[in-house]
């Protein structure tokens, strides 16, 4: 894979790469998280994260068994779980020097013009504060992502609208098979992607992990956004975000979608 530079980059990170199979948050992980995102905002890129977490954090900090299942049960862990997110990201991320904001967005206001130039202006000016952006879907009064999607649209839409220069999703997964690895072991890595078509999206069987609600096929509706916004895409497993240094240097394993220049 071909070494590019990129000065802003927007990173999603979904629940599965924030918590413990048990539902707990990994806080080794999410401390990892936040030094190798400063570092690399410290050799002079434009971060923004985007976090999914906060209903499986409120579960958590409710000791719930398991994963809330009505919705109403779902937007009170995430009311919770947002609180507890932020603190622990306001918390590691000023251990290395960094300031961060948080941003709730909603389909509303990313399909309003007024509201998106708003949200546009807001985050343009974090980052020439040298802020770290976190932005969530807010979860609390909206439905669409907390059901579908862990923000893998999300974080497409925010790319986009702030003109990045490269998006990457961190999931569970190395990146985009020919075939789901959970069930053929033979199944092989598509390393580069320059547009997505009906084959493309029949690969994405939609299999959904314990924490997270994202499957494959949101990843590709991501991916669709990008190459269309002539941004670069990557799927990559999360479980060390040091692998964001391996992206950066062209050297990872993972999906790389090529977006249209």
């Amino acid at each position: 894979m071909i070494k590019q530079t990129y000065h802003r980059i927007v990173v999603k990170v979904g629940s599965s790469t924030l918590t413990h199979a048990q539902g707990g948050l990994n806080l080794r992980r999410i401390d990892r998280l936040a030094m190798v995102l400063s570092d690399i905002k410290n050799s002079n890129h434009e971060i923004i994260l985007v976090s999914s977490g906060a209903v499986a954090a409120g579960a958590a900090k409710l000791a719930l068994q398991k994963r809330p299942t009505l919705m109403k049960e779902k937007q009170a862990a995430a009311s919770i779980g947002q609180c507890e997110l932020m603190f622990l990201y306001d918390k590691m991320f000023s251990q290395y020097g960094q300031v961060v904001s948080q941003l709730l967005l909603t389909k509303t206001v990313l399909t309003n013009e007024t509201l998106r130039e708003n949200a546009t202006n807001t985050l343009s000016t974090l980052l020439s504060y040298g802020v770290i952006p976190i932005v969530n879907e807010n979860d609390s009064v909206a439905v669409d992502e907390i059901a579908y999607g862990d923000n893998d649209t999300l974080s497409a839409v925010t790319a986009s609208i702030i003109h990045s220069d490269l998006l990457i999703l961190l999931s569970d997964i190395d990146g985009l098979f020919d075939d789901d690895p959970t069930l053929n072991p033979n199944a092989k890595l598509i390393h580069e992607v320059k547009g997505i078509d009906e084959s493309l999206k029949s690969l994405a069987k939609d299999s959904c992990g314990k924490v997270g609600t994202g499957g494959m096929i949101t990843k590709l509706l991501a991916a669709e956004i990008a190459l269309n916004n002539h941004m670069d895409m990557v799927i990559a497993n999360g479980e060390n975000p040091d692998i964001l240094y391996d992206i950066l240097n062209g050297s990872a394993r993972c999906t790389k979608f090529i977006g249209k220049k």
